[in-house]
């Protein structure tokens, strides 16, 4: 299928089963954050209806359709141009009978889908609250990166309103927003259940996390093993090898 690219606008090739993706050079583009996001939600089941809230260039839904099996994936991006990127990934890869995007703020997820018909929600959500750290130069960064269009609180209740019963929710963030993070899961009936934290290397703090939350859950909250990025030497650990499919 041939596909026209816009001024600025480039193609990746993701190293995982053949897989690409269209990206703006001066636009938000993915980061280790969505690698590292997707691996830690490889775990959801066979047949499973995801969604991904903030979708950007739909990076999480393309590494999922390769990840999972037989899985359905929606996302939802507010930003049309970005939303446009995203669908034209989607027909490069031939993915348009596994992964559809709407064009619409979290906020509005009650006008778009049924509650409770979702088994998994994703999320890489702005990280900085509105207002707070480095503002960039660009309307499409200042979206992706800060909570302009939709807050930390309003992504998680769109997570509860679309998840059924015992359904999964993996988020990346921030570690210092862990504490709003725990708190609002918990409000909106999501208990946290497995929390992993990501750090550069052993001389520095986490400065990434991934959490995993289940709808209506018990409350039981597993540390898994902290992820370093760099060994000593400043070459990826093993771990991360494995993540990216180079061992």
């Amino acid at each position: 299928m041939k596909i026209t690219l816009e001024e600025n606008e480039r193609i990746d090739d993701l190293e995982l089963q053949n897989l690409k993706i269209i990206q703006n050079n001066n636009g938000f583009c993915y980061g280790i954050d969505s690698i590292l996001l997707s691996d830690f939600a490889k775990e959801i089941k066979q047949g499973s209806k995801i969604v991904d809230l903030g979708t950007g260039t739909a990076i999480l839904p393309i590494l999922l359709s390769a990840k999972t099996k037989n899985t359905t994936i929606v996302g939802i991006e507010i930003q049309k141009q970005v939303a446009k990127m995203a669908n034209k990934s989607i027909m490069l890869n031939n993915l348009q009978d596994r992964i559809q995007i709407i064009c619409d703020n979290v906020k509005n997820v009650k006008n778009m889908l049924n509650a409770k018909t979702f088994d998994a929600v994703i999320t890489n959500p702005p990280y900085k609250k509105k207002n707070t750290g480095m503002i960039n130069e660009t309307q499409t960064k200042i979206i992706a990166r800060h909570e302009v269009e939709a807050n930390l609180e309003e992504f998680i209740q769109a997570a509860s309103y679309l998840l059924k019963d015992q359904g999964n929710m993996y988020m990346v963030h921030r570690p210092e927003r862990l504490v709003d993070i725990c708190s609002l899961l918990r409000q909106y009936k999501i208990e946290p259940k497995v929390l992993k934290f990501i750090q550069a290397d052993i001389t520095k703090a986490p400065n990434l996390l991934l959490i995993k939350g289940v709808k209506n859950a018990k409350p039981f909250l597993k540390m898994e093993k902290t992820l370093m990025i760099y060994q000593e030497n400043g070459q990826y650990t093993n771990e991360i090898l494995k993540i990216y499919h180079k061992i």
